[in-house]
């Protein structure tokens, strides 16, 4: 009983914003990055439609302007994907954030479950449909490009179109880390009435992207490798945001006393008890001395990993 009161005690204390400690924005544009985004820019003339991919924990946050900028003479289906990751009670608050950005046909999806994504192809149709084909008139195949920034689930949702509505297998590959797509791939058949092909496409960051905390999301997300930002970095704002949201599930998760604003405390207990340690020398005035300490990267590894697979409960970062 005491366990289950501290975890539904109002969040009291918790930091009212996160210390960035004067970091600067990781920058994460390797070169098939730049060579993705001119091979789209490349293909558009056989391209009715962009599909865009977004991770929906950051519906608002990372969406990568350049895209935009580049490709968005197109009709355009945002899908933001992971939503079983989501905290989908703000769903009509973000909703019409968007609507106010002009985005109006959007759609949340779960590619573990398939869910929502038997309406992608009648929304794409609708959309293609209701707009001028750039010189493909007399085709009636209709060609989508999927666009994104890194890790959102881009391969997952054309895999998912092709377990729907072909019964078929893996065409993309997919992964936990950013950059499993490099290139810009073939057509890629999803669906045969009607007749439509999509194009995998590598993910792209922003080269700037717009202040460090939308890169620690982009970040806790799995969008940015970690390493880049840092493991303990990443996991002192997933602290900083779970606090926040009264999200406590990670203290029944590794046996914590009650839950805590401070990193280095959290991953020392998560280190504990998952008896991740390290081995190293300390300087003492009559030699090097080898002691076991805490392994505070791989607990930050290890919460991050967590989230990531939503065992640390669902939020909304935006």
């Amino acid at each position: 009983m005491r366990l289950f009161s501290v975890l539904r005690a109002p969040a009291v204390g918790w930091r009212e914003r996160f210390d960035c400690g004067g970091r600067e924005v990781a920058r994460w544009f390797p070169g098939h990055m730049a060579k993705g985004l001119k091979d789209m820019k490349n293909r558009l003339r056989v391209v009715d439609c962009l599909l865009e991919v977004h991770d929906a924990r950051i519906p608002l946050s990372g969406r990568n302007p350049l895209l935009q900028q580049a490709l968005g003479i197109r009709p355009h289906l945002l899908v933001l994907n992971k939503m079983d990751l989501a905290d989908l009670t703000h769903k009509s608050r973000i909703l019409e954030c968007l609507r106010q950005q002009g985005l109006s046909h959007v759609l949340f999806t779960d590619c573990l479950q398939d869910e929502n994504i038997d309406k992608i192809v009648p929304l794409i149709t609708e959309l293609v449909s209701n707009s001028q084909r750039y010189q493909r008139a007399e085709n009636i195949e209709s060609c989508i490009m999927v666009i994104g920034v890194p890790n959102v689930g881009k391969s997952s949702v054309i895999n998912s179109l092709r377990r729907l509505h072909l019964q078929k297998g893996k065409a993309s590959s997919v992964g936990g880390q950013p950059g499993i797509t490099r290139a810009v791939l073939t057509r890629i058949q999803v669906c045969d009435r009607p007749l439509m092909f999509l194009l995998d496409t590598p993910g792209v960051l922003s080269p700037q992207i717009e202040s460090v905390e939308i890169g620690l999301k982009l970040a806790l997300c799995g969008a940015i490798r970690d390493h880049l930002v840092g493991e303990e970095v990443i996991a002192d704002y997933l602290l900083y945001t779970l606090n926040r949201q009264q999200q406590f599930s990670y203290v029944e998760r590794y046996r914590l006393a009650s839950p805590c604003d401070d990193v280095e405390t959290v991953l020392k207990s998560i280190a504990l008890h998952l008896g991740k340690t390290r081995r190293v020398k300390v300087l003492t005035g009559t030699g090097n001395v080898t002691v076991t300490a805490p392994n505070y990267n791989g607990a930050a590894v290890d919460l991050i990993h967590s989230f990531r697979k939503g065992l640390l409960g669902k939020v909304m970062l935006d």
